[in-house]
């Protein structure tokens, strides 16, 4: 376990034990943070109640070809939810052109565990937003330090990447643009994070 407990840090907190220095002082962050994203009714005094719920664990949208354009208004939009996410949890973007790319990065990445490797592919299992949540959820519980979430190219993943892949997640049969793909996981990682939190964003 993280060793979280809402926006409160026990003395013993499993965090800086387990991840040092600079795990905890990601905590520092946490009430300004916070305060960027939900406005003044997200702090206070006591500090905010939905911080730091994923702040153990690294989240990072991938995604394989040029990025959307400012003019398109995607890639705007995209980094928006990704920076909301940073009351809850550590999120980044990343771009690669290639898959070979990717994975080689996939493989430098080091920590206690190897970085766990989502694939979208529309053959993958689909999950409600409560599902994904919770197997995100699950994750974090099990100390993955590292979870990616990967669009691929337009031709689709290799077959050698679908089996490499920890998990083949499908946002759905329909077949959507690759900027439009970006976005709806980037707003799906930030609901997630606020279904863990408790945070009243998503509703049933």
């Amino acid at each position: 376990m993280c060793g979280f407990r809402g926006s409160r840090i026990s003395a013993g907190c499993g965090l800086k034990k387990r991840y040092g220095k600079r795990g905890a002082e990601a905590l520092g962050l946490r009430n300004a943070a916070c305060a960027a994203s939900f406005g003044s009714r997200a702090s206070g005094s006591g500090g905010c109640r939905w911080c730091g719920i994923l702040l153990c664990m690294q989240l990072t949208l991938a995604h394989i070809g040029s990025g959307s354009g400012a003019k398109d208004g995607y890639e705007g939009l995209i980094q928006g939810y990704l920076e909301r996410c940073a009351g809850f949890a550590q999120c980044r973007s990343e771009g690669f052109r290639s898959e070979k790319a990717l994975m080689d990065w996939l493989g430098r990445q080091r920590g206690r565990t190897a970085a766990f490797a989502v694939l979208l592919d529309g053959r993958g299992r689909a999950m409600t937003s409560e599902a994904l949540a919770a197997w995100i959820g699950k994750r974090r519980d099990e100390g993955t330090q590292q979870l990616v979430f990967a669009i691929g190219p337009a031709d689709g993943w290799s077959e050698e990447a679908r089996t490499g892949a920890r998990l083949l997640l499908s946002l759905g049969p329909m077949t959507l643009a690759h900027a439009l793909a970006r976005l709806v996981m980037a707003e799906q990682i930030y609901r997630a994070v606020t279904i863990l939190a408790g945070h009243p964003y998503h509703r049933q």
